[in-house]
Protein backbone atom coordinates (compact mmCIF):
# COMPACT_ATOMS: atom_id res chain seq x y z
CA UNK A 1 0.00 0.00 0.00
CA UNK A 2 1.04 3.54 -0.69
CA UNK A 3 2.30 6.13 1.42
CA UNK A 4 1.95 9.70 1.27
CA UNK A 5 2.83 12.71 3.55
CA UNK A 6 0.41 14.97 4.65
CA UNK A 7 1.52 17.37 2.11
CA UNK A 8 0.90 15.11 -0.58
CA UNK A 9 -2.27 14.49 0.49
CA UNK A 10 -3.18 17.86 1.01
CA UNK A 11 -1.71 18.80 -2.64
CA UNK A 12 -3.75 15.91 -4.40
CA UNK A 13 -6.75 16.95 -2.95
CA UNK A 14 -6.28 20.77 -3.84
CA UNK A 15 -5.13 19.26 -7.76
CA UNK A 16 -8.56 17.13 -8.05
CA UNK A 17 -10.55 20.28 -6.21
CA UNK A 18 -9.06 22.50 -8.74
CA UNK A 19 -9.33 20.03 -11.31
CA UNK A 20 -13.26 19.59 -11.30
CA UNK A 21 -13.53 23.67 -10.95
CA UNK A 22 -11.43 24.28 -14.15
CA UNK A 23 -13.83 21.45 -15.91
CA UNK A 24 -17.12 23.87 -15.04
CA UNK A 25 -15.46 27.33 -15.50
CA UNK A 26 -14.58 25.46 -19.30
CA UNK A 27 -18.11 24.48 -19.73
CA UNK A 28 -19.62 25.91 -22.78
CA UNK A 29 -23.55 25.50 -23.62
CA UNK A 30 -23.00 27.04 -26.93
CA UNK A 31 -24.49 23.99 -29.09
CA UNK A 32 -25.26 21.08 -26.28
CA UNK A 33 -28.21 19.32 -26.59
CA UNK A 34 -30.22 19.41 -23.74
CA UNK A 35 -32.50 16.29 -22.42
CA UNK A 36 -35.87 17.78 -20.87
CA UNK A 37 -37.70 15.36 -18.23
CA UNK A 38 -41.18 15.97 -16.67
CA UNK A 39 -43.30 15.38 -14.01
CA UNK A 40 -46.51 17.87 -14.10
CA UNK A 41 -49.66 17.58 -12.00
CA UNK A 42 -53.20 16.45 -13.89
CA UNK A 43 -51.03 15.03 -16.62
CA UNK A 44 -49.83 11.16 -17.55
CA UNK A 45 -46.07 12.65 -16.96
CA UNK A 46 -44.07 11.12 -14.48
CA UNK A 47 -40.43 11.45 -15.06
CA UNK A 48 -41.19 11.19 -18.70
CA UNK A 49 -38.82 12.52 -21.10
CA UNK A 50 -40.50 15.08 -22.83
CA UNK A 51 -37.66 17.03 -25.17
CA UNK A 52 -34.56 17.56 -27.03
CA UNK A 53 -33.49 21.13 -27.32
CA UNK A 54 -30.58 22.82 -28.31
CA UNK A 55 -28.36 26.06 -26.65
CA UNK A 56 -28.36 28.94 -29.25
CA UNK A 57 -26.99 32.36 -29.14
CA UNK A 58 -28.74 34.67 -26.45
CA UNK A 59 -29.17 38.32 -25.47
CA UNK A 60 -30.12 40.33 -22.94
CA UNK A 61 -33.30 38.83 -21.59
CA UNK A 62 -36.37 40.79 -20.77
CA UNK A 63 -37.83 41.50 -17.23
CA UNK A 64 -41.18 40.08 -19.14
CA UNK A 65 -39.29 37.00 -19.55
CA UNK A 66 -38.85 34.01 -16.92
CA UNK A 67 -35.58 32.68 -16.81
CA UNK A 68 -33.19 30.39 -14.84
CA UNK A 69 -29.78 31.53 -15.05
CA UNK A 70 -26.85 29.07 -14.23
CA UNK A 71 -23.28 30.39 -13.92
CA UNK A 72 -20.60 27.37 -14.31
CA UNK A 73 -17.95 29.80 -12.82
CA UNK A 74 -19.25 29.18 -8.92
CA UNK A 75 -19.47 26.11 -7.52
CA UNK A 76 -20.34 25.41 -3.99
CA UNK A 77 -20.74 21.89 -1.88
CA UNK A 78 -19.83 18.20 -3.30
CA UNK A 79 -22.51 16.11 -3.38
CA UNK A 80 -22.88 13.26 -1.49
CA UNK A 81 -26.00 11.61 -2.33
CA UNK A 82 -29.87 11.08 -1.88
CA UNK A 83 -32.09 8.67 -0.29
CA UNK A 84 -34.73 7.39 2.55
CA UNK A 85 -34.80 5.31 5.68
CA UNK A 86 -35.10 1.15 5.77
CA UNK A 87 -36.80 1.29 8.61
CA UNK A 88 -38.86 -1.59 10.77
CA UNK A 89 -42.04 -0.63 9.29
CA UNK A 90 -40.30 -0.66 6.03
CA UNK A 91 -38.27 -3.86 6.39
CA UNK A 92 -42.00 -5.60 7.42
CA UNK A 93 -44.14 -4.52 4.88
CA UNK A 94 -41.31 -4.79 2.12
CA UNK A 95 -41.55 -8.89 3.35
CA UNK A 96 -45.38 -8.79 2.82
CA UNK A 97 -45.10 -8.38 -1.31
CA UNK A 98 -44.55 -11.06 -3.54
CA UNK A 99 -41.23 -11.80 -5.29
CA UNK A 100 -42.06 -9.96 -8.42
CA UNK A 101 -43.25 -7.00 -6.44
CA UNK A 102 -40.57 -6.88 -4.01
CA UNK A 103 -37.83 -6.90 -7.45
CA UNK A 104 -39.99 -4.15 -9.01
CA UNK A 105 -39.17 -2.11 -5.22
CA UNK A 106 -35.92 -2.38 -4.53
CA UNK A 107 -35.27 -1.39 -8.59
CA UNK A 108 -37.59 1.56 -7.99
CA UNK A 109 -35.69 2.97 -5.42
CA UNK A 110 -32.00 1.62 -5.99
CA UNK A 111 -31.36 0.65 -10.11
CA UNK A 112 -29.95 4.11 -11.63
CA UNK A 113 -31.79 2.80 -14.93
CA UNK A 114 -35.37 1.26 -13.84
CA UNK A 115 -35.75 3.48 -10.71
CA UNK A 116 -34.65 6.77 -9.28
CA UNK A 117 -31.06 5.95 -8.36
CA UNK A 118 -31.12 6.27 -4.42
CA UNK A 119 -27.08 6.20 -3.28
CA UNK A 120 -27.55 6.42 0.93
CA UNK A 121 -29.25 4.93 3.05
CA UNK A 122 -30.78 5.41 6.81
CA UNK A 123 -31.55 3.14 9.66
CA UNK A 124 -32.48 3.05 13.02
CA UNK A 125 -30.17 1.62 16.06
CA UNK A 126 -32.88 -0.58 17.55
CA UNK A 127 -36.66 0.39 17.76
CA UNK A 128 -38.44 3.51 16.52
CA UNK A 129 -41.85 4.93 16.74
CA UNK A 130 -42.26 2.83 12.88
CA UNK A 131 -41.55 -0.48 14.65
CA UNK A 132 -44.01 -2.92 15.56
CA UNK A 133 -42.71 -2.75 18.72
CA UNK A 134 -39.88 -1.16 21.27
CA UNK A 135 -36.78 -2.91 21.57
CA UNK A 136 -33.23 -3.06 22.30
CA UNK A 137 -30.13 -5.13 21.41
CA UNK A 138 -29.33 -6.13 25.21
CA UNK A 139 -30.94 -7.85 27.90
CA UNK A 140 -32.06 -5.21 30.86
CA UNK A 141 -29.96 -4.31 33.44
CA UNK A 142 -26.90 -5.54 30.83
CA UNK A 143 -24.97 -2.05 31.94
CA UNK A 144 -21.53 -4.11 30.32
CA UNK A 145 -23.15 -5.08 27.07
CA UNK A 146 -22.36 -8.73 27.16
CA UNK A 147 -25.71 -9.62 25.38
CA UNK A 148 -25.36 -7.25 22.58
CA UNK A 149 -26.45 -8.70 19.37
CA UNK A 150 -28.69 -7.50 16.16
CA UNK A 151 -30.98 -11.25 16.18
CA UNK A 152 -34.06 -8.59 15.66
CA UNK A 153 -33.04 -6.94 12.69
CA UNK A 154 -32.05 -10.21 10.84
CA UNK A 155 -35.78 -10.86 10.37
CA UNK A 156 -36.69 -8.01 8.40
CA UNK A 157 -34.20 -5.17 8.10
CA UNK A 158 -31.10 -6.59 7.45
CA UNK A 159 -32.26 -8.63 4.33
CA UNK A 160 -33.95 -5.52 3.06
CA UNK A 161 -30.69 -3.52 3.63
CA UNK A 162 -28.78 -6.21 1.70
CA UNK A 163 -31.24 -5.88 -1.26
CA UNK A 164 -30.85 -2.54 -1.70
CA UNK A 165 -27.01 -2.79 -1.48
CA UNK A 166 -26.79 -5.38 -4.10
CA UNK A 167 -29.11 -3.21 -6.39
CA UNK A 168 -27.46 0.46 -5.66
CA UNK A 169 -23.79 -0.81 -5.15
CA UNK A 170 -21.47 0.78 -2.66
CA UNK A 171 -23.61 3.56 -0.94
CA UNK A 172 -23.45 5.07 2.11
CA UNK A 173 -25.50 3.74 5.09
CA UNK A 174 -26.07 5.67 8.42
CA UNK A 175 -27.71 5.12 11.59
CA UNK A 176 -29.95 6.85 14.02
CA UNK A 177 -30.82 6.03 17.88
CA UNK A 178 -33.93 7.20 19.02
CA UNK A 179 -33.56 6.14 22.45
CA UNK A 180 -31.48 4.68 24.91
CA UNK A 181 -32.49 1.38 26.81
CA UNK A 182 -34.81 2.53 29.22
CA UNK A 183 -32.82 0.99 32.47
CA UNK A 184 -30.26 3.95 31.21
CA UNK A 185 -32.50 7.10 31.47
CA UNK A 186 -33.82 8.78 34.40
CA UNK A 187 -37.25 8.29 33.33
CA UNK A 188 -36.76 4.28 33.06
CA UNK A 189 -38.87 4.55 30.18
CA UNK A 190 -37.78 4.50 26.38
CA UNK A 191 -41.07 6.59 25.44
CA UNK A 192 -41.60 10.32 26.24
CA UNK A 193 -38.24 11.73 26.53
CA UNK A 194 -36.52 11.32 29.89
CA UNK A 195 -32.33 11.96 30.01
CA UNK A 196 -28.86 9.63 29.87
CA UNK A 197 -28.03 9.12 33.43
CA UNK A 198 -24.80 10.05 33.37
CA UNK A 199 -23.50 7.03 35.31
CA UNK A 200 -24.31 5.14 31.66
CA UNK A 201 -22.65 7.37 28.82
CA UNK A 202 -19.94 5.19 28.99
CA UNK A 203 -21.97 2.31 28.50
CA UNK A 204 -24.14 4.33 25.73
CA UNK A 205 -20.69 5.12 23.87
CA UNK A 206 -19.95 1.93 23.79
CA UNK A 207 -23.33 0.64 22.00
CA UNK A 208 -22.92 2.45 19.02
CA UNK A 209 -19.47 0.67 18.45
CA UNK A 210 -20.70 -2.60 18.95
CA UNK A 211 -24.01 -1.51 16.47
CA UNK A 212 -21.13 -0.21 14.00
CA UNK A 213 -18.95 -3.79 14.53
CA UNK A 214 -21.75 -5.95 14.46
CA UNK A 215 -23.46 -4.32 11.04
CA UNK A 216 -19.97 -4.55 9.79
CA UNK A 217 -19.84 -8.18 10.54
CA UNK A 218 -22.83 -8.90 8.86
CA UNK A 219 -21.36 -7.04 5.11
CA UNK A 220 -23.18 -3.59 5.54
CA UNK A 221 -20.35 -0.90 6.27
CA UNK A 222 -21.13 2.08 8.32
CA UNK A 223 -20.39 5.13 6.95
CA UNK A 224 -21.65 6.97 10.25
CA UNK A 225 -24.30 7.86 12.91
CA UNK A 226 -25.88 10.83 14.37
CA UNK A 227 -26.09 11.08 18.14
CA UNK A 228 -29.80 11.52 18.54
CA UNK A 229 -32.51 11.32 16.54
CA UNK A 230 -34.84 14.78 17.58
CA UNK A 231 -32.62 15.78 20.79
CA UNK A 232 -35.14 18.12 21.62
CA UNK A 233 -38.25 16.47 21.49
CA UNK A 234 -40.62 14.45 24.02
CA UNK A 235 -42.03 12.02 21.76
CA UNK A 236 -44.76 9.82 22.77
CA UNK A 237 -42.21 7.02 21.07
CA UNK A 238 -38.72 6.69 21.73
CA UNK A 239 -37.19 9.71 22.15
CA UNK A 240 -34.32 11.01 24.78
CA UNK A 241 -33.29 14.88 25.89
CA UNK A 242 -29.91 16.04 24.67
CA UNK A 243 -29.66 19.94 25.33
CA UNK A 244 -26.61 21.63 23.36
CA UNK A 245 -24.16 21.44 25.98
CA UNK A 246 -25.13 17.65 26.68
CA UNK A 247 -24.65 16.52 23.40
CA UNK A 248 -21.33 18.32 23.20
CA UNK A 249 -19.87 16.75 26.43
CA UNK A 250 -21.28 13.08 25.36
CA UNK A 251 -19.30 13.49 22.09
CA UNK A 252 -16.35 15.18 23.61
CA UNK A 253 -15.64 12.76 26.34
CA UNK A 254 -17.27 9.82 25.42
CA UNK A 255 -18.97 9.46 22.19
CA UNK A 256 -15.58 10.65 20.30
CA UNK A 257 -12.53 9.13 22.14
CA UNK A 258 -14.67 5.70 22.26
CA UNK A 259 -15.05 5.54 18.39
CA UNK A 260 -11.09 6.59 18.53
CA UNK A 261 -10.84 3.83 20.88
CA UNK A 262 -12.07 1.48 19.12
CA UNK A 263 -10.47 2.40 15.48
CA UNK A 264 -13.42 4.12 14.16
CA UNK A 265 -12.74 7.52 13.75
CA UNK A 266 -13.35 7.03 10.12
CA UNK A 267 -16.65 6.75 10.72
CA UNK A 268 -18.58 9.70 10.75
CA UNK A 269 -20.33 11.51 13.41
CA UNK A 270 -23.21 13.99 13.12
CA UNK A 271 -24.71 16.20 15.56
CA UNK A 272 -28.40 17.69 15.78
CA UNK A 273 -30.61 15.57 13.91
CA UNK A 274 -33.30 17.83 14.55
CA UNK A 275 -35.08 20.69 12.98
CA UNK A 276 -34.11 23.76 11.18
CA UNK A 277 -35.36 26.16 13.99
CA UNK A 278 -32.35 25.28 16.46
CA UNK A 279 -29.68 24.33 13.99
CA UNK A 280 -28.00 27.01 14.53
CA UNK A 281 -27.69 27.44 18.26
CA UNK A 282 -26.57 23.58 17.92
CA UNK A 283 -23.98 23.97 16.07
CA UNK A 284 -22.45 27.36 17.77
CA UNK A 285 -22.18 25.49 21.26
CA UNK A 286 -20.66 22.44 19.48
CA UNK A 287 -18.59 23.74 17.08
CA UNK A 288 -17.47 26.36 19.26
CA UNK A 289 -15.46 23.70 21.41
CA UNK A 290 -12.46 22.57 19.66
CA UNK A 291 -12.38 19.15 21.56
CA UNK A 292 -15.87 18.14 20.58
CA UNK A 293 -15.70 19.49 17.08
CA UNK A 294 -12.71 17.40 16.35
CA UNK A 295 -15.00 14.27 16.29
CA UNK A 296 -17.52 15.81 14.88
CA UNK A 297 -18.57 15.61 10.13
CA UNK A 298 -21.20 17.80 10.37
CA UNK A 299 -24.83 18.50 10.95
CA UNK A 300 -28.11 16.48 10.57
CA UNK A 301 -31.15 18.41 10.71
CA UNK A 302 -35.57 17.69 9.28
CA UNK A 303 -38.36 19.81 8.28
CA UNK A 304 -40.84 19.32 10.63
CA UNK A 305 -39.99 23.48 12.28
CA UNK A 306 -43.57 24.21 10.55
CA UNK A 307 -45.04 22.25 13.10
CA UNK A 308 -46.09 25.57 14.85
CA UNK A 309 -47.67 26.75 11.60
CA UNK A 310 -45.09 28.65 10.40
CA UNK A 311 -42.83 28.49 7.01
CA UNK A 312 -39.54 26.32 6.44
CA UNK A 313 -36.38 27.94 7.78
CA UNK A 314 -34.28 27.78 5.33
CA UNK A 315 -32.44 30.86 5.87
CA UNK A 316 -31.14 29.09 9.03
CA UNK A 317 -29.52 25.92 6.76
CA UNK A 318 -27.31 28.96 5.12
CA UNK A 319 -26.38 30.76 8.06
CA UNK A 320 -25.02 27.55 9.34
CA UNK A 321 -23.35 26.50 6.30
CA UNK A 322 -21.45 30.27 6.25
CA UNK A 323 -20.65 30.00 9.53
CA UNK A 324 -18.78 26.31 9.39
CA UNK A 325 -17.78 26.16 5.98
CA UNK A 326 -15.27 23.16 6.86
CA UNK A 327 -18.48 20.99 7.97
CA UNK A 328 -20.94 19.19 6.58
CA UNK A 329 -24.90 19.65 6.50
CA UNK A 330 -27.13 16.67 5.13
CA UNK A 331 -31.30 16.91 6.00
CA UNK A 332 -31.53 13.45 7.55
CA UNK A 333 -35.20 12.99 7.86
CA UNK A 334 -38.65 14.34 5.96
CA UNK A 335 -41.96 12.98 5.59
CA UNK A 336 -45.62 14.36 5.18
CA UNK A 337 -47.02 13.46 8.82
CA UNK A 338 -50.62 12.77 8.82
CA UNK A 339 -51.62 9.89 6.97
CA UNK A 340 -55.03 9.84 4.81
CA UNK A 341 -55.24 7.26 2.27
CA UNK A 342 -57.36 9.62 0.28
CA UNK A 343 -54.57 11.85 -0.13
CA UNK A 344 -52.19 9.13 -2.02
CA UNK A 345 -51.82 11.27 -5.06
CA UNK A 346 -52.26 14.67 -3.50
CA UNK A 347 -49.84 17.21 -5.41
CA UNK A 348 -48.84 19.44 -2.88
CA UNK A 349 -47.01 16.66 -0.84
CA UNK A 350 -44.82 16.08 -3.88
CA UNK A 351 -44.35 19.88 -4.39
CA UNK A 352 -43.40 20.10 -0.20
CA UNK A 353 -40.28 17.57 -1.24
CA UNK A 354 -39.17 19.56 -4.65
CA UNK A 355 -39.10 23.49 -2.37
CA UNK A 356 -37.46 21.52 0.73
CA UNK A 357 -34.82 19.88 -1.93
CA UNK A 358 -33.89 22.90 -4.50
CA UNK A 359 -33.86 24.84 -1.02
CA UNK A 360 -31.63 22.79 1.18
CA UNK A 361 -29.08 22.53 -1.57
CA UNK A 362 -28.91 25.87 -2.75
CA UNK A 363 -27.97 26.69 0.78
CA UNK A 364 -25.12 24.37 1.29
CA UNK A 365 -26.58 20.74 1.73
CA UNK A 366 -24.50 17.77 0.78
CA UNK A 367 -27.17 15.06 1.40
CA UNK A 368 -30.61 14.37 1.63
CA UNK A 369 -32.58 11.48 2.96
CA UNK A 370 -36.44 10.90 3.33
CA UNK A 371 -37.89 9.24 5.99
CA UNK A 372 -39.30 5.52 5.80
CA UNK A 373 -39.07 3.86 1.98
CA UNK A 374 -41.90 2.11 2.24
CA UNK A 375 -45.34 2.00 4.14
CA UNK A 376 -48.52 0.11 4.03
CA UNK A 377 -52.10 1.32 3.53
CA UNK A 378 -53.01 2.14 6.86
CA UNK A 379 -49.16 4.85 6.90
CA UNK A 380 -47.35 1.80 9.04
CA UNK A 381 -47.20 -0.12 10.94
CA UNK A 382 -46.42 2.50 13.84
CA UNK A 383 -46.37 0.95 17.67
CA UNK A 384 -47.49 4.65 19.09
CA UNK A 385 -50.18 5.08 16.00
CA UNK A 386 -47.74 8.01 14.43
CA UNK A 387 -49.21 7.02 11.03
CA UNK A 388 -47.64 8.82 8.23
CA UNK A 389 -46.87 9.00 4.66
CA UNK A 390 -44.30 7.46 2.44
CA UNK A 391 -42.90 8.22 -1.31
CA UNK A 392 -44.35 4.59 -2.09
CA UNK A 393 -47.39 2.11 -0.37
CA UNK A 394 -48.08 -0.56 -0.53
CA UNK A 395 -51.51 -2.46 0.00
CA UNK A 396 -50.79 -5.57 1.33
CA UNK A 397 -54.64 -6.76 0.95
CA UNK A 398 -53.89 -6.29 -2.50
CA UNK A 399 -50.29 -6.97 -2.62
CA UNK A 400 -49.71 -3.31 -5.07
CA UNK A 401 -47.55 -0.88 -4.62
CA UNK A 402 -48.47 2.86 -4.92
CA UNK A 403 -46.33 5.71 -6.21
CA UNK A 404 -47.13 9.03 -4.86
CA UNK A 405 -46.01 12.43 -5.98
CA UNK A 406 -43.11 12.68 -3.84
CA UNK A 407 -41.76 9.69 -5.02
CA UNK A 408 -41.69 11.57 -8.35
CA UNK A 409 -40.33 14.81 -7.49
CA UNK A 410 -37.43 13.25 -4.97
CA UNK A 411 -36.27 11.02 -8.55
CA UNK A 412 -36.18 14.62 -10.66
CA UNK A 413 -33.10 14.72 -8.64
CA UNK A 414 -31.96 11.69 -6.88
CA UNK A 415 -31.33 10.34 -10.82
CA UNK A 416 -29.40 12.38 -12.17
CA UNK A 417 -27.13 14.06 -9.69
CA UNK A 418 -24.85 11.37 -8.81
CA UNK A 419 -22.77 11.59 -5.88
CA UNK A 420 -18.68 13.89 -6.05
CA UNK A 421 -21.18 16.08 -8.22
CA UNK A 422 -20.42 20.18 -7.24
CA UNK A 423 -23.40 22.90 -7.07
CA UNK A 424 -23.53 25.09 -9.70
CA UNK A 425 -24.73 28.90 -9.08
CA UNK A 426 -28.01 28.92 -10.33
CA UNK A 427 -30.49 31.79 -10.12
CA UNK A 428 -34.20 32.55 -11.62
CA UNK A 429 -35.81 35.40 -12.44
CA UNK A 430 -39.93 34.38 -11.07
CA UNK A 431 -40.82 33.81 -7.54
CA UNK A 432 -43.13 30.81 -9.39
CA UNK A 433 -40.09 28.96 -10.19
CA UNK A 434 -37.47 27.42 -8.08
CA UNK A 435 -34.14 25.94 -9.40
CA UNK A 436 -30.64 24.15 -8.81
CA UNK A 437 -27.88 22.76 -11.20
CA UNK A 438 -25.34 19.99 -10.31
CA UNK A 439 -22.14 19.10 -12.80
CA UNK A 440 -21.65 15.45 -12.59
CA UNK A 441 -18.50 14.07 -12.69
CA UNK A 442 -19.49 12.64 -16.32
CA UNK A 443 -19.46 16.22 -17.39
CA UNK A 444 -22.96 16.45 -17.56
CA UNK A 445 -24.98 19.37 -15.90
CA UNK A 446 -28.20 18.70 -14.62
CA UNK A 447 -30.70 21.68 -13.47
CA UNK A 448 -33.98 20.67 -11.76
CA UNK A 449 -37.03 23.42 -12.70
CA UNK A 450 -39.81 23.35 -10.56
CA UNK A 451 -43.40 25.46 -11.54
CA UNK A 452 -45.14 26.13 -8.62
CA UNK A 453 -48.06 28.05 -10.08
CA UNK A 454 -51.64 27.01 -11.57
CA UNK A 455 -50.10 28.21 -14.98
CA UNK A 456 -47.57 27.09 -17.38
CA UNK A 457 -44.59 28.84 -18.19
CA UNK A 458 -42.18 29.46 -20.83
CA UNK A 459 -38.60 30.07 -19.53
CA UNK A 460 -35.31 30.95 -20.77
CA UNK A 461 -32.44 28.89 -19.86
CA UNK A 462 -29.49 31.23 -20.11
CA UNK A 463 -25.68 30.40 -19.32
CA UNK A 464 -23.44 32.94 -20.29
CA UNK A 465 -24.18 34.22 -23.97
CA UNK A 466 -26.29 31.57 -24.45
CA UNK A 467 -29.88 29.74 -23.88
CA UNK A 468 -32.73 27.30 -24.92
CA UNK A 469 -36.71 28.17 -24.48
CA UNK A 470 -37.73 25.41 -22.44
CA UNK A 471 -42.04 25.11 -21.79
CA UNK A 472 -42.76 23.87 -18.32
CA UNK A 473 -46.87 22.52 -17.33
CA UNK A 474 -48.59 24.23 -14.30
CA UNK A 475 -47.33 22.10 -10.71
CA UNK A 476 -44.54 20.53 -12.28
CA UNK A 477 -41.02 19.62 -12.02
CA UNK A 478 -38.79 18.96 -14.78
CA UNK A 479 -34.67 17.91 -15.12
CA UNK A 480 -32.76 19.23 -17.69
CA UNK A 481 -29.42 17.10 -18.38
CA UNK A 482 -26.71 18.82 -20.98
Amino acid sequence: MKKYTITTLVLMFALTSFAQQSKTENFKAQGKKITVFTTAENTDLRLKQTDNLEFKSSKQPLETEASVFVNPNNTFQTFMGIGGAITDASAEVFAKLSKEKQKEFVNAYYDKDKGIGYSLIRTTIHSSDFSSGSYTYIKENDKDLKSFNIDHDKKFRIPLIKEALKTAGKIPLYASPWSPPAFMKDTKNMLKGGKLLPEYYQSWANYYTKFINAYEKEGMPIWGITVQNEPMAVQKWESCIFTAEDERDFVKNFLGPTMEKNGLLDKKIVVWDHNRDLMAQRANVIYSDKEASKYVWGMGFHWYETWNGGKPMFDNVRQVYEAYPDKNLMFTEGCVEVFDAKKYQFWANGERYGLNMINDFNNGTVAWTDWNILLDQNGGPNHVGNFCFAPLHADTTTGNLIYTPSFYYIGHFSKFIRPEAKRVSTAVSRSQLASTSFYNKDGKMVTVVMNQSDDAIRYNLIIDESKAEVNIPAHAIQTLVY
